[in-house]
């Protein structure tokens, strides 16, 4: 057993928020081929809430996960670092575990700390990706080797000021912006 399932990183209420806003999402896929939709939701270290739904494509090769709809949302909106992740699938919309592709764009923003939830239960990215390759590995940098419960070596850091502003509305447009 992963010793951070143990850990508290995110409260039930956080936890509850989250799952809400990914079941939004959810409703809001485009997948008229595999018919498995998947809505993602997780929490900005300033407090803002990022989702994303999946797009499928006839194209199958340039289909895109909630995932990648969730950190392009991330990006566009002032980038940050996320702080806790769920995704949920299907019909039913229960919380599913996310593609090994996935994992890595989530490991680019939200490092080895970054609490997940998943279907076995809640657990950290350092245990859904163990020795991740990341960008402290293009400058040389071994996580691994150079501890990666320390962190910030991977942290992706933008120009973009965060956003500080609520969304208008709950329209289209200001899907996936809200705050815990």
């Amino acid at each position: 057993m992963n010793p951070q399932q143990n850990k508290k990183v995110v409260d039930e209420k956080v936890w509850a928020q989250l799952l809400k806003q990914a079941q939004a999402a959810r409703t809001r896929a485009y997948c008229p081929y595999s018919h498995y939709p998947v809505g993602a939701a997780a929490l900005v270290d300033d407090g803002r809430v990022v989702t994303g739904c999946n797009v499928e494509n006839a194209g199958y090769g340039v289909t895109l996960c909630a995932e990648c709809g969730l950190v392009s949302n991330l990006v566009n909106t002032g980038g940050g670092r996320l702080v806790a992740f769920v995704c949920v699938g299907g019909e039913a919309g229960a919380v599913c575990a996310p593609c090994g592709r996935c994992r890595q764009l989530l490991f680019e923003h939200g490092g080895p700390k970054l609490a997940m939830r998943m279907p076995i239960g809640d657990t950290t990215m350092a245990h859904v990706l163990p020795d991740a390759f990341g960008p402290g590995d293009l400058a040389g940098a071994n996580q691994a080797a150079a501890g990666a419960a320390d962190e910030p070596k991977t942290r992706v850091l933008h120009d973009v000021p965060a956003q500080t502003q609520e969304p208008a509305s709950d329209g289209p447009g200001a899907a996936g912006n809200t705050r815990v």
